[in-house]
């Protein structure tokens, strides 16, 4: 199991690095067409501009907030840590809803945390096979 606690750790790390790289480009896609919209002088246009600007960066954030999770507990787990599998557990849940990408990597997190054999590998003092 520890091979797959490995592999689910990564998955989860490259996802949260996937969610960041999504959030810039949707704040600058999303900032360029507010520049864009707003830079024709028209009244209406710069109104229209900062809320296009200000939605692009509420889901920026949203996105981001959503993504660094998933970073920490593929962090925690490559190293063991007694908190990465709650954490994992609860991000996993999550991933359940993001089909189709997500909804896979959920179930086979939830497969891993939640098997017996898991657990030996998140005690306090347990060792490691193989140094990561």
């Amino acid at each position: 199991m520890e091979q797959h606690v490995r592999v689910l750790a990564i998955l989860n790390i490259v996802m949260g690095i996937l969610g960041l790289l999504a959030a810039v480009i949707v704040l600058v896609a999303m900032g360029g067409v507010a520049l864009i919209v707003g830079s024709d002088g028209d009244p209406d246009g710069a109104m229209v501009g900062t809320m296009i600007g200000g939605i692009g960066a509420l889901v920026s954030i949203f996105v981001a907030v959503l993504s660094v999770p998933g970073i920490i507990a593929g962090y925690g787990l490559l190293h063991h840590r007694s908190w990465a599998p709650m954490l994992s557990i609860v991000i996993s849940a999550l991933n359940l809803l993001s089909f189709p990408l997500g909804t896979a990597l959920g179930i086979y997190g939830l497969w891993i945390l939640l098997n017996e054999n898991t657990k030996p590998l998140f005690r306090e003092g347990a060792t490691v096979s193989s140094s990561v």
